[in-house]
């Protein structure tokens, strides 16, 4: 039969799918849109399954803040290229995903794949992507933070994001400046109070082991660790780094500015480049 091209244009930006693929279906539906579409649905499905297997390294990271700014949302969503993770629909669909977990707050990242997004599932919908778009794509990560005000920090390239939350209301500059800090010195933590006793237990050990290798007297070993563990704290935590502008203050000392009282409560960084 014959299939106007309208129809097949029509098809093509409601699902996204090829030229051939819109019009093939088409054919098969008899003409028929909404059967054409369900066509197009189950080759994706039947496509992610078989690529279900496969390594899906790239992708994008986005992140952002609801309007009254309590609330950041952080989504990966993953593909098998970089050529796919740079286009423009790929980037929008992602972006969608990050407007329904801002805009209802899912308690994890199964709670966000449920989630509708124009009336089916988010995780049917990132299943039919993969047959539509040909690669493997995968919803991999979501994460969230609740603070009195958020800022979000998208690095340019999509492959890095961040998310701080503050005690009270910021400057957005300020902002802007501690979430880039962020993104640039990837601190473990905010302070020295949030690394974690394992880690903690291993910089001590690497800094012991350094020492000794070094000839430095047994007896002084433990002093030298607790020590270098010092400069890990300041290297390492957003607080106590300096600030990247401004290498004369702490990031502390640079929120003090503003306000004595004015600190961080809540971070969050991911890169694809781990």
């Amino acid at each position: 039969m014959s299939i106007k091209a309208a129809d097949v244009a029509k098809l093509r930006k409601a699902m996204g799918a090829g030229m051939m693929d819109c019009k093939n279906a088409l054919v098969e539906a008899e003409g028929d849109f909404d059967k054409a579409v369900e066509i197009i649905r189950k080759k994706g499905m039947a496509i992610a399954n078989k690529r279900a297997d496969r390594e899906a390294s790239e992708g994008v990271v986005l992140a952002k803040v609801s309007e009254n700014g309590k609330l950041g949302a952080m989504i990966t969503l993953n593909c098998e290229t970089d050529f796919v993770a740079k286009n423009d629909s790929f980037v929008a669909f992602a972006g969608k995903i990050l407007d329904i977990a801002i805009a209802n707050n899912p308690a994890d990242l199964e709670a966000l794949k449920a989630l509708d997004l124009e009336g089916r599932k988010i995780e049917d919908h990132v299943a039919e992507q993969t047959g539509v778009i040909g690669e493997k794509i995968d919803l991999s990560y979501f994460g969230k933070i609740e603070a009195e005000s958020s800022i979000a920090y998208i690095h340019a390239g999509n492959k890095l994001a961040t998310l701080i939350g503050f005690n009270q209301a910021i400057d957005a500059q300020m902002g802007r400046d501690v979430a880039m800090q962020a993104a640039a010195m990837a601190p473990v933590a905010i302070d020295k109070d949030g690394v974690s006793e394992d880690m903690v237990a291993k910089e001590l050990e690497i800094a012991k082991e350094k020492a000794r290798l070094e000839g430095k007297p047994e007896q002084m070993l433990d002093k030298i660790a607790e020590g270098r563990l010092s400069k890990f704290f300041k290297e390492s935590t957003l607080l106590n780094q300096d600030f990247v502008k401004d290498g004369k203050m702490s990031v502390k000392q640079y929120l003090a500015t503003a306000d004595k009282d004015l600190t961080v409560s809540a971070m969050m960084r991911y890169t694809l480049n781990a």
